[in-house]
């Protein structure tokens, strides 16, 4: 781990350099607050011993700066002081995480650079946990892609912005025609399988930007900013192909074809009371039509 020493005393500097680093520590050391913190800048320092007596740490409000200037990642402060005041007891993310007394004894030195260490890896581990779950509330955990409410979050932005920009927007729902039959025939794994595969294609098949969802438990959406009428249904129906042309086969050797419906719902002009949910609603209803008519095929509505 690199340690970031702000001290002025050549011998405290050589006692803690000695210790630490026998224990695979890089150290940088510094005599004031202003390379201090430029060095905090410019590199992934998390770990700062910062010493009061011989430094101009209080004068130039050091530890105030570290936590104002709200870094990517939390520092941890270890302030070496003759004497904690009462002052320095202060609010969470103001002051220094620990205190150090002086004379420097190694031992103790040790003992709160692992404490400290740990602290951040615990932080570490939890924003990882954190992100994680985010990751989680927005993603469909079968599939890899949106959730609903992640989609409609997605979807109102994607809307609004279309409506500033004046500009067309369309939404595609997708459903597998055979599903039901799959599922009755093969089983739910297999079902499940289905339903990865028409993910990824559905993914392969579209823009990096475009907002894929899985709606219900056979159904997808797909939202296309920037995109109207026979675009909409050019995209729908490469999709389609694409999943036709797809073979998904047994450990026996059989082959499970999937079939697909399509529909569409384009807005030339997104107005004022046009919502995501009108949208859906009349996505589904051409995707019902295209059912209707036979599926395996594409049908589009103008919002």
């Amino acid at each position: 781990m690199k340690i970031l020493v702000l001290n002025n005393d050549l011998m405290e500097r050589t006692v803690i350099q000695q210790v630490l680093q026998h224990n695979g520590h890089e150290i940088m050391s510094v005599g004031d607050s202003d390379t201090a913190m430029q060095m905090l800048q410019e590199g992934d320092i998390r770990f700062v011993i910062a010493d009061r007596d011989s430094t101009d740490m209080d004068a130039k409000r050091f530890l105030q700066r570290v936590r104002d200037a709200q870094p990517p990642y939390y520092i941890y402060v270890v302030l070496l002081t003759a004497k904690v005041q009462d002052t320095d007891v202060t609010t969470p993310r103001a002051g220094a995480d620990d205190y150090l007394h002086k004379p420097i004894i190694p031992i103790e030195l040790k003992s709160r650079v692992h404490i400290g260490e740990r602290i951040l890896h615990l932080g570490d581990n939890l924003a990882m946990a954190k992100d994680t779950m985010e990751r989680v509330a927005m993603y469909d955990t079968l599939t890899g892609v949106l959730n609903q409410k992640a989609f409609i979050t997605f979807s109102r932005g994607e809307l609004e912005r279309s409506r500033r920009g004046q500009s067309p927007l369309s939404l595609i729902a997708l459903d597998i025609d055979n599903f039901k039959a799959i599922n009755e025939q093969y089983g739910e794994n297999i079902g499940n399988d289905v339903l990865i595969v028409v993910a990824q294609s559905i993914r392969e098949k579209s823009l990096p930007y475009d907002g894929v969802v899985r709606d219900y438990a056979d159904t997808f959406l797909l939202s296309l900013p920037g995109v109207i009428g026979q675009d909409a249904e050019r995209i729908a129906e490469r999709i389609l192909k694409g999943i036709l042309s797809t073979e998904i086969t047994l450990l026996d050797g059989t082959k499970v074809t999937v079939q697909l419906s399509a529909g569409i719902a384009s807005a030339v002009h997104v107005t004022a009371s046009l919502e995501v949910e009108q949208l859906i609603e009349k996505a589904n209803d051409a995707m019902k039509q295209a059912k209707r008519d036979g599926g395996n095929r594409v049908a589009i509505v103008f919002a």
